[in-house]
């Protein structure tokens, strides 16, 4: 998977890969590198997302505190 488009398709892939893990019975150590490697972009996917918005957010708040009362 080297392309992940957006933040829920993200972070459906971290929930599948969590219950994956959860579900086995026997640790497969030869199956973790690629659920690590998936999840971490999975996880930069989500984190990125998160710290756009709340970059939006802060902006948005600063306008408006930076706009006069109207009475």
């Amino acid at each position: 998977m080297s392309d992940i488009n957006g933040f829920n398709a993200a972070y459906k892939i971290l929930q599948a890969n969590a219950e994956k893990l959860r579900r086995q019975d026997d640790l497969d150590i030869d199956s973790l590198v690629p659920i690590v490697e998936e999840s971490a972009k999975a996880y930069q996917v989500c984190k990125d997302r998160i710290a756009a918005v709340r970059a939006a957010l802060q902006e948005h708040l600063k306008e408006e505190s930076a706009d006069p009362p109207q009475i």
